[in-house]
């Protein structure tokens, strides 16, 4: 192969207008960017929820916040509530701020867990800014504290504000559906794509966004598919978009069923809500009942179903194509990733984009890095289905008992033996989001680090205090969340 000159984009939505903003706006001058879509294939487009890692994406393609805000009718999220989890009737938040301060040696957890055992600290959650905030539906970004949070977003309006943003940067849109993948014979390479109007559209990288069935990655160079179904069961799930009927709050909800979950997403104009479940232990006909009694105002859409497999592919970047979004595996939306796995996928093919000939190193690299990345997250949610006390259905005692990875029990060993936990490197949860789940599941630490007993009690007590004054002192400064929203967006 020689010099990359163009890039052809299979498939729109969040993924491919996302990878068509990012590789025009930021290393696209010298490319020829092509995206082929058809109007007449509906987008998945349900995963409304997002974590931090989007305002990185937003900040390199130097979007306004307020704008991004007006196009998306976007709200801040400042965490998830994880209800009947650990058992009927609990709730506790995962926030995605810091709790408390530590020291080198040990998170705040250790100085906490102390403090339980002497009877005098408050609960974990009220340590955080981020938490209590979203449980009292406060936002604002004021400059004497930094504020971690996420948006709730409209994803068909988000892949249309960036098709905006590519298509002024230069990125030609083709409509058209895929007939033809051809292959060059001598390498196995693709060499351009036939549309069923008899279009032909030449390239030297190709990036498939074309959602489950991976119209290029899978079906035409035929890479495998690693099935992780007996560690995430569920296999469907069922949308409905309703009428907003309160403020909208900055956390998502996520509210266990009995043989899956429900999602409620409040947007600026409206509340997105799903039922994930398994098809084992429930039909499509009780699903959409369950979602029905459990969601709030009229329904706008009718209910849209989806099947799906977890797992990944064996092979993100095979030949010259990379997959983005769907076409590269799912790991359901429990923890809000699936963009932040697309916008993973886009930094590094980024950081790594060939000149000219693709080389296998350079290849072999993306692909341990997104495996890496996807076995992670898959670890993270698969601990919310199997720490737990739950046995009084079918599917729960099915996610108790079932044996998990070994590198989920090892973390899990290592925090409930000791109360360790370490942040990988390009983890995308903090140390703090794993200890808020293990906690929150029902996996509390037997030790600290003794590092804590250098501390009196009567320096700890007031430790803890300082700590909780910060936070409650920070707290006060902020404003209703959604009154900060209407102002915000029509701000900038």
């Amino acid at each position: 192969m020689s010099q990359i000159n163009k890039v052809v984009i299979a498939g729109g939505g969040t993924a491919g207008w996302m990878a068509a903003a990012s590789i025009s706006k930021l290393v696209g001058r010298r490319l020829d960017i092509t995206l082929i879509e058809s109007e007449t294939i509906g987008t998945i487009g349900v995963g409304e929820a997002t974590i931090p890692s989007l305002l990185t994406i937003n900040r390199l393609l130097k979007i306004s916040e307020p704008e991004f805000l007006r196009e998306t009718k976007a709200t801040f999220k400042l965490g998830i509530a994880f209800e009947n989890w650990r058992k009927l009737g609990h709730r506790y938040i995962h926030s995605f701020g810091d709790t408390g301060t530590g020291c080198w040696a040990a998170g705040f957890h250790h100085f906490w867990l102390r403090g339980v055992n002497e009877g005098f600290a408050e609960p974990y959650g009220d340590y955080c800014l981020e938490l209590q905030a979203a449980e009292k539906s406060r936002f604002g970004l004021v400059s004497s504290h930094k504020i971690n949070y996420a948006y709730h977003l409209d994803a068909t309006q988000y892949a249309a504000y960036l098709r905006r943003l590519a298509e002024q940067a230069g990125v030609r849109r083709v409509e058209g559906i895929i007939d033809q993948v051809s292959l060059d014979p001598s390498n196995g390479n693709i060499t351009h794509l036939l549309t069923k109007s008899g279009q032909i559209i030449e390239g030297d990288l190709f990036i498939d966004c074309t959602g489950f069935r991976g119209r290029l990655i899978a079906e035409a160079l035929g890479t495998g598919f690693e099935d992780w179904s007996h560690w995430l069961p569920c296999d469907r799930a069922v949308a409905l978009q309703t009428e907003s009927v309160s403020p909208a709050i900055p956390y998502t909800r996520a509210i266990a069923h009995g043989a899956g979950w429900q999602w409620r997403i409040p947007l600026q104009h409206r509340v997105g809500n799903g039922l994930v479940y398994c098809s084992k232990y429930q039909t499509d006909e009780e699903a959409i009942a369950l979602l029905r009694r459990n969601t709030q105002g009229e329904a706008t859409t009718e209910p849209r179903f989806i099947q799906f497999t977890t797992g990944q592919r064996q092979q993100h970047w095979t030949k010259n194509c990379i997959a983005l979004g769907l076409s590269s595996g799912f790991i359901e939306p429990l923890e809000s990733t699936s963009i932040h796995f697309i916008q993973n996928g886009l930094l590094w093919l980024l950081l790594m984009f060939p000149s000219d000939t693709i080389l296998e190193s350079v290849r072999n690299e993306y692909n341990a890095k997104m495996r890496r990345e996807a076995e992670r997250i898959r670890d993270f949610i698969v601990m919310h289905y199997h720490l737990t006390e739950r046995d009084d259905t079918e599917f729960w005692r099915y996610c108790r008992g079932m044996d998990i990875p070994e590198s989920l029990k090892h973390r899990m060993s290592l925090f409930g033996s000791s109360g360790t936990v370490f942040k990988d490197q390009d983890d995308v949860f903090a140390e703090n989001s794993w200890v808020q789940v293990m906690m929150g599941q029902g996996l509390i630490p037997k030790k600290y680090h003794p590092i804590v007993d250098q501390m009196s009690s009567v320096e700890l007590s007031e430790f803890l205090r300082q700590n909780l004054e910060r936070v409650d002192q920070s707290l006060s400064q902020l404003p209703d969340h959604f009154n900060f929203v209407k102002q915000y967006a029509q701000s900038g």
